[in-house]
């Protein structure tokens, strides 16, 4: 029994075996994607901005982190119901972090009543902590606020709210996890 192989054998084989290492490098890097942020202490002090990982899972591994009804919002861009939400009618102090990764996102000092039915806010703790985008969807345009680490959907952002920015955040509360100061 010859154990021999074609040349068109010996090719299939070292494509697959290329394809895969790609693949596993592709994953490799994809987890070390860098994104500048702001890391705040649970007594609201700033820290210098610093490179840090992306935060990148797979739609699985999201799932089995969150609720169905935070993975809808954060992941899928979904938005609650006005009044529903845990922090609309909050007044506790304290940093409002991502539910996804603990990205510190809003300062309760910044909070403000919208009467909207969703926590606003006229300004992030620190502007490398949000990005935001261009949202067509709905037949609207406005502008996403997402999280930098973790890309998770926050809200957007209007330019409708009080001084000293002009600026309103509206968030969902599902994306947010409060942490009182200490």
């Amino acid at each position: 029994m010859s154990t021999a192989i074609s040349r068109r054998q010996f090719v299939s084989m070292m494509g697959l075996g290329t394809l895969s290492l790609l693949l596993s490098n592709t994953k490799a890097l994809a987890r070390s994607i860098e994104t500048r942020i702001v890391e705040v202490s649970n007594n609201g002090q700033l820290r210098p901005p610093q490179l840090v990982n992306k935060i990148i899972k797979t739609a699985a591994e999201w799932r089995a982190q969150l609720s169905p009804t935070v993975y809808h919002i954060t992941r899928e861009a979904g938005t609650e119901t006005a009044y529903t939400g845990r922090y609309w009618n909050e007044h506790t102090s304290g940093i409002y972090r991502c539910v996804c990764c603990n990205t510190a996102l809003f300062n309760s000092k910044t909070k403000f009543d919208s009467r909207t039915g969703w926590p606003s806010f006229y300004a992030p703790i620190a502007p490398e902590n949000v990005q935001e985008k261009s949202d067509r969807s709905l037949g609207m345009s406005r502008i996403e606020v997402n999280c930098s680490r973790c890309d998770a959907h926050l809200g957007h952002v209007f330019d409708d709210g009080p001084e000293p920015t002009g600026l309103r955040y509206c968030i969902n509360s599902a994306a947010l996890l409060l942490k009182p100061f200490v």
